[in-house]
């Protein structure tokens, strides 16, 4: 990566791990770095439930959401522009968005009906819709409504919390890696 994609990438992580941090129903950050996987991401933010979870909320689900938005956000925020580096957070985001809408009846729209199937989860995993056509587009408008959502409110955080996301992103372009305890002692820093 050249020096400018390096800072793009720190703001995208920092990003993630800010909007998780200053959320109401997140996961606590357990490492941010910058350092390039072999599977094709950049960088990365783990994030570890407090505990084992069976179950989760709406608000939880939609945090998760906010979460995966907040690299695209932290793009938006600092350099007025997206990069391709949020294709994976999309793809997820977009998967438990159309989940919420269409198995768990999480959206007050549609209400509490099975507007999707998946067939053999341990095969394939694919979808099966049960709705007419006209469902499926008025499906496709909720989910686009829960990600504008969640990415208004990740933009608003990140905003609401430049200074942290300018500070944290320096450090981690300097270290390469951060832990959720350094994490937060900068939050608390800034």
């Amino acid at each position: 990566m050249n020096a400018k994609e390096r800072q793009m990438v720190a703001y995208h992580e920092v990003g993630h791990a800010l909007v998780s941090a200053l959320q109401k129903n997140r996961q606590p950050v357990q490492k941010i770095t910058i350092i390039p996987r072999t599977m094709g991401s950049l960088g990365y933010v783990m994030n570890m439930p407090e505990e084992e979870r069976y179950l989760l909320t709406k608000d939880e689900l939609l945090a998760q959401i906010t979460t995966l938005l907040g690299g695209r956000a932290a793009e938006i925020v600092q350099f007025g522009s997206v990069t391709t580096g949020a294709s994976n957070d999309i793809e997820r985001a977009t998967e438990l968005a159309r989940s919420m809408v269409t198995q768990y009846g999480m959206s007050d729209k549609m209400g509490p009906m099975s507007l999707e199937s998946v067939k053999n989860r341990y095969l394939d995993g694919g979808r099966v819709k049960n709705c007419s056509d006209e469902t499926g587009t008025l499906i496709d408008d909720e989910v686009r409504s829960i990600l504008l959502d969640c990415q208004q409110k990740a933009t608003e955080i990140l905003n609401s919390n430049k200074n942290s996301l300018d500070k944290i992103s320096e450090f981690l372009l300097e270290k390469e890696n951060i832990t959720g305890d350094e994490f937060m002692k900068l939050i608390e820093k800034c």
